[in-house]
């Protein structure tokens, strides 16, 4: 137990190649352990990013402090919404791209936009039709190069950049009708893609502008 982080989790992990450390809000600190490396060693390695922790809980306490929660009433708008236009659009984009998937759900979730399982389920939260066209686009073909990627590999990122390329190339074009101002996001994550230096320039600038939104509202 630690005096100022609370109760440290340290779990072996039998597919882990190194000591991780992950703060999570709700859930806590957890330090996975390779099954070949002691304890002792992923001690050591916690106590030299111990402030490191501190600083990532001090960031995760301030936003939440400044997250605004939406009402129920609001939560269901969105779900309804998302269960409108998330399915049959992510239905599209797997034919098109020749993936299959077993089913999909909408949730509301505070930490992550869309998670794929091994078993080919995909979860997307309700709040991407908040996100502009492009940005919901992203998430739904992340998830679905889960489908061949479990992991977040160099062939997992080949294929998005691939997929990304394409579908970028069908927004400008006008193949799929946008609004002025989601077509100027469209060609303004384009040229920043064209300037970048990033071995995945699509995924790398569409990541990073995702970023600059919230899981919840």
């Amino acid at each position: 137990m630690d005096p100022e982080i609370g109760e440290v989790t340290f779990r072996k992990s039998a597919r882990g190649r190194r000591v991780a450390i992950r703060v999570h809000p709700v859930r806590g600190v957890t330090v996975s352990v390779p099954a070949l490396v002691p304890y002792a060693a992923a001690m050591a390695f916690f106590k030299l990013k111990r402030q490191w922790v501190l600083e990532t809980m001090r960031r995760q306490k301030e936003k939440a402090r400044n997250t605004v929660v939406p009402s129920a009433a609001e939560i269901e708008s969105l779900r309804r919404q998302a269960k409108s236009e998330l399915p049959p659009r992510l239905s599209v984009l797997a034919a098109r791209y020749g993936f299959t998937y077993n089913r999909v759900t909408i949730k509301h979730n505070a930490t992550n936009w869309g998670s794929c399982s091994s078993k080919g389920n995909i979860n997307l939260n309700l709040n991407i039709v908040r996100l502009p066209r492009i940005l919901q686009d992203y998430v739904l073909l992340h998830e679905l190069c889960h489908l061949r990627h479990l992991d977040h590999g160099h062939a997992f990122h080949l294929l998005l950049e691939h997929l990304l390329t394409d579908h970028l190339i069908r927004l400008m074009e006008g193949d799929i009708e946008l609004s002025d101002d989601e077509r100027a996001k469209v060609v303004e994550l384009a040229r920043k893609a064209s300037i970048s230096k990033a071995k995945y320039p699509l995924d790398k600038v569409i990541t990073e502008e995702i970023k600059t939104y919230k899981t919840v509202c």
